[in-house]
């Protein structure tokens, strides 16, 4: 195999319809998100975050959170998951009777006060409620090191600050790890070192990345994580979301591409990119404006072009 390292199969966690949708200009409507979580569970994807628990006030365009939940078609093979920020998210979650949840702290001491206004030990007592009633309703919990890869006002984040984050989350009971380069400032050297030193310090504890294409190295960090056995994504229908540091940037990696790239490789993704594709495609509409992925553009690599008659008759 070409990198000797990598998975055989990996799975691929969309996160357009929460990740995107909660920073669009406008209000994507409940039906138009149910109709399209629909869509993408009959794709083949392992994992669709469906929302947020959030406050209304805090994030308008998730306020739908219970409706979309209690609204969607859900396929046995998929796992719903959605994040929450609190024990009245989680409350919120377990009513709507999902897969798992997601909590969230940035290895950023300076981010997390920026991005959740409470210090990281702050946020960890708070989980520690969360954690409380997800174990006694027996929900699995992911959770996630934001800005694993670098800060926007910080810099470059130390090892082993995501490392004792990492370690928290754990000690709290939660299931699954994500890293997150929540602005896009890793590099594919960076994603190998952490990646491998995070397997050493967690053996067996499953690791997802979040990779944000902020400076167009998302696919490369991808392929990096890949080498090291990640054998988890997180990624974006049509490369939604964004940075709220990095105005006018590309946002998330995008699913399609991420999938074409893995299936072109000889690595199984379990999707079915034709009808990934056709969801894309409606992406604009939905939307009101333009996306940032490749092959919906460009179409898979091996679709040919007819040959120009002028060619023949030469």
């Amino acid at each position: 195999m070409w990198l000797p390292n990598a998975p055989r199969r990996v799975r691929i966690n969309e996160v357009s319809v929460r990740d995107g949708f909660q920073i669009e200009p406008e209000f994507v409507p409940t039906e138009q998100k149910i109709a399209l979580i629909d869509r993408l569970s009959e794709t083949g994807l392992a994992r669709i975050e469906i929302t947020s628990f959030v406050s209304p006030k805090a994030i308008p365009n998730l306020r739908d959170a219970e409706a979309v939940a209690k609204g969607i078609r859900r396929q046995p093979d998929v796992v719903y998951t959605a994040l929450v920020p609190n024990a009245r998210g989680c409350e919120r979650a377990l009513e709507c009777d999902l897969d798992e949840i997601n909590l969230v702290m940035s290895a950023s001491e300076t981010h997390n006060l920026a991005n959740m206004r409470m210090t990281c030990d702050q946020s960890l007592e708070q989980f520690r409620g969360v954690m409380q009633l997800a174990q006694s309703a027996e929900l699995a919990v992911s959770g996630c090191v934001a800005t694993a890869f670098g800060c926007p006002f910080e810099g470059e984040i130390a090892p082993e600050r995501v490392k004792w984050a990492a370690g928290r989350y754990l000690e709290l009971g939660m299931d699954s790890i994500t890293l997150a380069d929540t602005t896009g400032m890793a590099d594919p050297r960076q994603v190998s070192k952490l990646v491998e030193a995070f397997l050493r310090w967690f053996p067996g504890v499953p690791l997802t990345l979040h990779f944000h294409n902020t400076r167009g190295m998302g696919l490369a960090n991808v392929l990096a994580g890949l080498a090291a056995g990640v054998d988890s994504f997180d990624a974006s229908l049509g490369g939604l979301g964004g940075c709220p540091f990095a105005p006018g940037a590309t946002g998330n990696i995008c699913t399609e591409d991420l999938v074409h790239m893995l299936e072109s490789s000889g690595i199984d993704t379990g999707v079915d990119l034709d009808r990934l594709l056709g969801a894309a495609r409606e992406l604009p509409a939905l939307v009101g404006h333009d996306i940032s992925g490749q092959v919906v553009k460009a179409g898979k690599s091996t679709e040919l072009h007819p040959v120009p008659e002028w060619v023949g008759a030469r």
